[in-house]
């Protein structure tokens, strides 16, 4: 009878060190590649959101041209999509409520300003990405209005 009480005893006393060790070894493992994965899809999100952005403002950008004849240009800024220009090329039909609800330009989802550059008769938006500088490769990456994320 005590035989089987100490084998009870001996089945019963739980992990030991190592054996927990190697368990919290692998899940650090497997969480480590969950949150890179997971990373990774928020940053296809951003980019994805800065493209619809971009796209959104394009939009509002050719309904200017068609009120005024021209795009904003670069001296103009994106500004010129909440308020009437005070220089450069003047638009005699703007909306008096301007092109965009807000009261302030939109940034890209990295808290970036959107790089605009225009001569009135065609522009360019980008967004910089992540990094906020030109070039880049993954989050980082610049991109457009027609890019494809």
């Amino acid at each position: 009878m005590r035989n089987i009480f100490l084998k009870t005893l001996k089945s019963e006393r739980g992990l030991t060190l190592v054996e927990i060790m190697v368990s919290l070894t692998i899940l650090g493992i497997a969480g480590t590649f969950v949150t890179a994965k997971v990373m990774d899809v928020l940053g296809e999100g951003k980019q994805k959101s800065a493209v619809i952005q971009m796209q959104n403002i394009k939009g509002r950008l050719q309904e200017y041209k068609r009120h005024c004849g021209l795009y904003p240009t670069s001296d103009q800024t994106l500004k010129a999509l909440i308020e009437k220009p005070t220089s450069g090329p003047e638009c005699k039909r703007y909306a008096p409520t301007g092109y965009i609800d807000s009261k302030e330009v939109p940034k890209d989802p990295w808290d970036n300003d959107f790089s605009y550059e225009s001569d009135g008769k065609t522009f360019t938006i980008k967004s910089y990405g992540n990094d906020g500088v030109e070039g880049g490769e993954g989050e980082d990456k610049d991109l457009g209005p027609d890019d494809r994320v």
